[in-house]
């Protein structure tokens, strides 16, 4: 994919990325369908493959969750050099996407967080806050969701997959009612496709 961004469309790509900070309970990861509503349905910077494979790595890879806001930002900065055969050029505008998505992301809730936690500890016992903090639970379980929806339709999951739905389902219940750690659930679900039975 090759295009050119000006200036202010990367100025555009920041402010986006800084605005979606601020809706970020949950981490980064929740934001994912707005992201992927802006950079690949409204703008065409990534298709949706480019979209998917940046997060599928970044979960992949060991580090935090936000790992996948870099990748994009690259994936955006090689397609308007045109490509890694851009050479020098092509690098300098991946790190520029890297810094930008990075930077929109990072800045916006690490002082909205910062501020908040030292005010909410001071008045921890205020009920108002105690009901803020049970009140996000269900938003944040519904934006998991969303983007676990957005990343199956674009790999174009078979949503007639009985088995697939069933693991999904039983292990999304061993999570919420059980102590069972999720790292075994993963290898679980790793060895069942390994086998092929999903």
């Amino acid at each position: 994919m090759s295009m050119t961004l000006t200036a202010a469309q990367w100025f555009e790509l920041f402010t986006h990325f800084a605005s979606l900070s601020l809706l970020a309970v949950g981490g980064a990861i929740t934001t994912a369908p707005d992201m992927q509503r802006f950079l690949v349905v409204e703008k065409g910077w990534l298709d949706a493959e480019q979209f998917s494979n940046s997060i599928a790595l970044a979960q992949a890879a060991p580090g935090p969750n936000i790992l996948f806001v870099p990748l994009l930002g690259w994936t955006i900065g090689l397609n308007a050099a045109g490509g890694l055969g851009a050479g020098w050029y092509g690098l300098g505008l991946a790190m520029l996407g890297v810094f930008l998505s990075m930077l929109g992301i990072m800045l916006p809730s690490s002082i909205l967080t910062f501020t908040a936690s030292r005010w909410g500890h001071r008045n921890r016992e205020l009920r108002a806050v105690r009901a803020f903090k049970q009140g996000m639970a269900p938003l944040v379980i519904a934006l998991l969701v969303a983007t676990g929806w957005i990343l199956a339709a674009n790999h174009k999951a078979d949503t007639h997959h009985l088995a697939l739905w069933a693991v999904t389902a039983v292990s999304t219940l061993l999570v919420w009612k059980t102590k069972i750690h999720l790292l075994w659930l993963l290898g679980a679900g790793a060895i069942a496709g390994w086998m092929g039975w999903i």
